[in-house]
């Protein structure tokens, strides 16, 4: 063999290998975006049950008006959030005044029984699931693009792939890290 032949295959074989890296990074990001707009999506129809829950205990529960302008408040920051960081701050935000309100539902057995209310709350919490499993997805998808800019030989074609470390979702619950106090 010829060492121009030699040459060219060498040459060929490190294409192809950067062409896989940076298509690899490519792909990894195009998950992270996916993967945020699947939150995005579980949060809006989050942020569509809202009224319907509101209005039925506001039937039950006329002088809880507190806790109704909280919720409301909390889903309008909810749906104007853009940046992950603001995203993820609004939800919290909105997670805790939705305790409120089923704090507020459960003083009121007729509110409980009601088939309205079970329906609506049955849907809530699916879809509570479904935003806590679209958190892990992204979360995911940002630990494996983050390991693969961060780790040799991908961090050399990061910049060339416009791919960058993406921040985590994390949501600021001082609610969620109390551990639960049991008494027998």
């Amino acid at each position: 063999m010829s060492k121009t032949l030699i040459f060219l295959i060498v040459v060929v074989v490190i294409g192809l290998f950067v062409i896989s890296l940076y298509n690899r990074l490519v792909r990894l990001n195009v998950a992270v975006d996916e993967a945020f707009a699947q939150i995005e999506v579980q949060l809006k129809r989050r942020s569509d049950l809202i009224p319907n829950l509101v209005e039925t205990v506001k039937g039950y529960a006329t002088h809880e008006q507190s806790t109704f302008e909280k919720v409301i408040s909390a889903r309008a920051k909810a749906t104007t959030a853009t940046t992950v960081a603001d995203v993820a701050a609004a939800d919290g935000m909105l997670t805790q005044a939705l305790r409120g309100l089923l704090a507020v539902a459960e003083a009121y057995p007729d509110l409980k029984a009601s088939a309205n209310f079970l329906a609506l709350q049955e849907e809530l919490s699916t879809t509570e699931n479904k935003v806590s499993f679209a958190r892990q997805f992204y979360n995911d998808n940002v630990r494996a693009l983050n390991t693969a800019i961060k780790t040799i030989p991908t961090s050399f074609f990061a910049s060339l792939a416009k791919a960058s470390t993406r921040e985590f979702y994390e949501i600021e619950d001082p609610q969620s890290r109390v551990a639960p106090t049991v008494k027998f």
